[in-house]
């Protein structure tokens, strides 16, 4: 049972939560303060009225979705500044462009969406709320349409400044968290020792895996390569393998990727004589999930780097204190 949960969540998409619970409350409490002052702003430019609280609900719907970014994925390419500012404004520019030279009918919004996709591709500042910026102004009623280029100042660019200036001070509060994505990536970690690689990964390395996918991640260069000397920390620090391996424990190769897997021991001979001396264990996770086998206790000490516990969804290195 517990395999087909595993495989479901896989294919759905499911990641594992690890954010504390105080994570999830200063992104809330971020989100509604900047679409605070971005509905405020709406209202006191629309004003009152139904065609007024219709074309405000329009606009904050777009910030809505900007703010979810802003402070929930503050690090995430899609989040910042540039992506946030230019996504938003050439996207309005597309819109109101397409309802002033473009016929109406369904073809218009479709073409402002379509060519807004398009153009934040090339000006590298994709945002998905953009798109519906595109959008309302091509369908968001005469309050909005009449604005023609001034949309683009007020409410677009009015609002994006407020809720960029509330992410910055917001964030900012929050060492962990703080905005633009650069302000957080200033702590560099000891280097233990050299690697004993052939080759290390490089910059250009990650670079050019990004651009093989060829697909839009929303991850830097700059954020794998950080995520990287922090996992070679992470495994400089304790390299050796397991003098003891003991009924019961968990243990993991330290593989990356396809390789990685965790090992149960479910029963160990201890036998005075090596070669007879085995070791039966189950797959908990990773490569051969599942499986059970049995080997000698040499061989799955080499095998093993070092012991791990299960805290949450997560596999923790062990480390003797």
């Amino acid at each position: 049972m517990k395999h087909w949960v595993n495989t479901a969540r896989l294919y759905l998409g499911i990641e594992s939560g690890s954010t504390t619970h105080l994570e999830k409350a200063v992104s809330g409490l971020g989100a509604f303060v900047g679409v605070y002052l971005v509905y405020v702003n709406a209202g006191w430019t629309f004003g009152q009225g139904l065609a007024g609280n219709i074309a405000t609900l329009l606009v904050v719907g777009s910030m809505g979705a900007t703010a979810v970014l802003l402070f929930a994925v503050p690090h995430g390419v899609l989040s910042q500044p540039w992506a946030v500012l230019g996504g938003h404004l050439v996207s309005a520019f597309i819109g109101v462009s397409c309802h002033r030279y473009v016929p109406a009918g369904y073809f218009m919004p479709a073409l402002a969406v379509g060519l807004s996709v398009l153009v934040m591709y090339y000006l590298r500042c994709i945002h998905p709320p953009g798109g519906a910026t595109a959008l309302t102004a091509v369908v968001g009623g005469n309050q909005i349409t009449d604005l023609g280029y001034a949309y683009l100042f007020n409410p677009i660019l009015l609002n994006v400044a407020a809720i960029l200036l509330v992410a910055f001070a917001f964030n900012f509060a929050f060492r962990w968290r703080r905005y633009p994505a650069h302000m957080a990536r200033r702590r560099h970690l000891p280097v233990v020792r050299q690697s004993e690689r052939v080759h290390e990964l490089t910059h250009e390395d990650f670079s050019a895996a990004i651009q093989s996918v060829d697909s839009f991640i929303d991850i830097s260069a700059e954020d794998l390569a950080e995520l990287l000397e922090r996992a070679k920390f992470h495994a400089e620090t304790n390299a050796e393998h397991p003098a003891k391996i003991v009924e019961g424990k968990c243990y993991s190769n330290g593989k990356i990727g396809n390789l990685w897997s965790i090992r149960q021991v479910i029963d160990a001979a201890n036998h005075p004589d090596p070669a007879k001396d085995k070791v039966i264990y189950k797959v908990l996770a990773g490569a051969g999930n599942y499986a059970t086998d049995m080997c000698n206790r040499d061989e799955f000490r080499l095998w093993t780097r070092f012991e791990v516990v299960q805290k949450g969804a997560h596999w923790i290195k062990l480390v003797d204190e």
